[in-house]
This record gives C-alpha cells, sequence and structure tokens, in this order.
C-alpha cells in the first residue's frame, strides 16, 4: 500500500525518521536533549547531513547524555574536535557543553524540560494545516519567544529558525502538511 508523506523524493533513512519521529509530541527529557542538540549542529546544513550523521554523534557525545555533556573538558573538545564522524565546529561542539549545562538548570527550575517546553503552548501541540511547504514559515513568534528566553538563560545555537525545525521536530508544532498520512494520524491521536 502506497502511503501518501508530505516529504517526497528521500531515502529510507529520511522516509523512517518522517513516519516515526518528526512531528510526533515527544516528552522525554533525554530525547528533548538530543534533538535540541542535533538541531544546533543543522544550523547551516541539511537534515539528511545531521541524520546520517546521528549515530555517529550519539557515540561520540556519550548518548547525548546532558549529565556527561556538561562535564566536558579541552581534552574531550580535541577529541570531538579530530573526529571525522561528526560536524567538527568549535562554537558547536562548546554549545553542547554550554547547553548540557543549561538544560540541567532548566530541569532544576520546572522539574523537567519537558514542562519547561510544553507550557509555551499549555501541553498541546499546535495543529497547523498547511497545504503546502511554501505556507510553512521558518520561525514563529512562538520560536521567536523560546529562542529569546533560551538565550536569557545560557544557550547557544538556538536562534528562532533552530527552535522552529526544533518545535516541529518534538512535535511542538504538527506541520506534516494535510494530506499526508501522518498529520491525519497525530491529528486523530
Amino acid at each position: 500500500m502506497m502511503v501518501e508523506r508530505c516529504w517526497k523524493n528521500i531515502d529510507k533513512l529520511m522516509e523512517d525518521y518522517h513516519d516515526k519521529e518528526w512531528g510526533t509530541p515527544l516528552h522525554d527529557d533525554k530525547k528533548l536533549y538530543e534533538f535540541l542538540i542535533l538541531d544546533g549542529f543543522q544550523a547551516g546544513l541539511s537534515w539528511k547531513t545531521i541524520l546520517n550523521k546521528r549515530e555517529a554523534f550519539r557515540d561520540a557525545l556519550d548518548g547525548f547524555d546532558y549529565i556527561i555533556n556538561a562535564k566536558y573538558d579541552d581534552k574531550k573538545i580535541e577529541e570531538l574536535m579530530n573526529n571525522p564522524n561528526i560536524i567538527r565546529n568549535h562554537l558547536k561542539i562548546n554549545a553542547v557543553i554550554k547547553n548540557a549545562k543549561s538544560f540541567m538548570k532548566i530541569q532544576d527550575e520546572f522539574g523537567s524540560f519537558d514542562k519547561y517546553l510544553w507550557a509555551f503552548v499549555d501541553n498541546k501541540p499546535i495543529q497547523n494545516k498547511w497545504k503546502s511547504w511554501e505556507e510553512v514559515p521558518g520561525k514563529t513568534p512562538l520560536s521567536e519567544k523560546i529562542s529569546k528566553d533560551l538565550k536569557k538563560r545560557g544557550f547557544s545555537f538556538v536562534g528562532p529558525t533552530i527552535i522552529y525545525a526544533y518545535l516541529q521536530a518534538v512535535g511542538v508544532v504538527l506541520d506534516h502538511l494535510i494530506y499526508c498520512y501522518r498529520y491525519k494520524e497525530l491529528v486523530n491521536k
């Protein structure tokens, strides 16, 4: 049976990501952190590039364990900068450490990052009704608000466009196009 997806001409990796993860409401702090880090590394690159390197990132970044990431030192930074399997950008690697520390501060303040993030939408995903990709914005007032708050809390690589992509990925914003089978599944949950 052929399913209709809003992403066209994609490979198996992108198809699996579209079908199983993208736009699905996520409430697990460890996964929310992983996506925040991956979206930061995506800045200026394609998501396909990031997905192709996801497992290498998982290995290099200790399973996206923010407690460990927060303790990275110069030796670990050098190790990451010499790892040809990941994006070797010094600013982005330093952001992993900075963001891990800030992530845990939010957990301390709100009980979880999940509670912090989902409070921006009263714990209910925003269900857009886009008919084409031309309608989907690159950023929104919500992503600008969250970006500003995260920056105030010490995060890096969390501009409004990165945060909008993040909100889409973790299901805070449902941006599957209305004809997509995933849109129908998620709206009817």
